[in-house]
């Protein structure tokens, strides 16, 4: 007799025989043996190596700066694992802090920087708050402010425009949860920057049209916010494609990474691709330092798999609990989180 296997039930064969594959690893294994989940043990970690409990720093010739990009993208990840609130909410309080956000942000005056204003706004909706009252700053009128008349956000700076696809597509998503919406000339910019291979670059406007993977995961999850599926579509076509054997994405021809496969993977749920989204998940569960490792390092996600690196760990964690939960930044959302950083259990 012949069983034929429904397409649903090959799918959750696949992943069922991908996750019994990943919990067999012995390094990814322990945190949910332990109970824990994969996410919820890189998201402890994570908290655990804030500063004071509260940001995250640069050190650049022996002095620390803050890092508030690094320390929003661990809101991002507290959110998404659905632990450590308490850290997350004493995240957002230091970069909402004056001195601290605007050093990020700008004055508004002769400085503006639309990426950040867009990072920070997502960061205050995803955790509840209300982006048009940050400390007496209204994050989204400073973001409408800085949209060009083709619907290009920009930066307002006397050092230059650094804009690329990340601060488009964040300004997108940030300003979809308003109200008002995310401006559909906005919107129709980034869809016009697409590549001939589907995927979109990091920088507009270049001799050679090069598709980014990391810009290509923020873009097709902000068009898909948008109300632009065909556009989404196509950028989701193009990761697929170049997704490696192993699961894992590289960016600009470089080593596979838990960076770009964490946003990768993020953005592959999020659109609904599942298979290869399960196939991300297990090469980022197969960076996660388990019981097998350090006890400082378990629950971390490592950046290739090589040496362990404190100073890559950090980004390459809090973009990896993006990917290991799938949980896209449009429907991101701190509501209901626990507190505390989980800990693994091991013997």
């Amino acid at each position: 007799m012949v069983v034929r296997l429904s397409r649903h039930r090959l799918l959750a064969l696949l992943c069922g025989a991908l996750a019994a594959l990943t919990l067999a690893t012995p390094v990814a294994a322990a945190p949910e043996r332990a109970g824990v989940s994969r996410p919820e043990a890189a998201a402890g970690w994570l908290a655990r190596q804030l500063v004071d409990g509260e940001r995250f720093e640069v050190v650049f010739d022996g002095v620390a700066y803050p890092d508030q990009g690094l320390t929003l993208d661990a809101v991002f990840a507290f959110a998404a694992a659905g632990v450590a609130d308490d850290y997350g909410a004493d995240a957002l309080a230091w970069v909402t802090r004056p001195d601290v956000r605007d050093g990020y942000v700008g004055d508004g005056v002769t400085e503006a920087y639309a990426g950040a204003t867009a990072k920070l706004a997502l960061a205050v909706e995803v955790r509840g708050g209300d982006p048009t009252d940050v400390g007496g700053v209204d994050l989204v009128a400073r973001l409408r402010s800085l949209e060009s008349p083709g619907g290009r956000f920009t930066d307002r700076s006397a050092f230059g425009d650094f804009s690329n696809a990340f601060s488009q597509s964040f300004a997108i998503l940030a300003l979809d949860r308003t109200a008002q919406g995310a401006p559909p000339a906005a919107a129709s910019w980034l869809a016009g920057t697409r590549c001939p291979d589907g995927g979109y670059p990091l920088l507009p406007a270049q001799p050679v049209c090069t598709s980014d993977v990391d810009a290509t995961a923020l873009a097709v999850q902000a068009l898909r916010a948008a109300d632009r599926p065909a556009d989404a579509a196509a950028g989701l076509r193009w990761l697929v494609s170049v997704q490696g054997a192993d699961g894992g994405f590289a960016n600009t021809a470089g080593t596979p990474n838990a960076n770009s496969t964490g946003l990768a993977a993020q953005a592959l749920r999020d659109g609904h691709r599942p298979l290869a989204w399960a196939r991300a998940r297990a090469f980022l569960a197969g960076l996660q330092v388990g019981c097998a490792g350090a006890p400082a390092h378990r629950g971390a996600v490592d950046f290739d798999g090589g040496t362990f690196d404190p100073s890559t760990a950090p980004r390459a964690t809090a973009q990896a609990v993006l990917g290991l939960t799938g949980t896209g930044y449009a429907r991101l959302s701190a509501a209901g989180a626990a507190p505390g950083a989980p800990v693994p259990a091991c013997p």
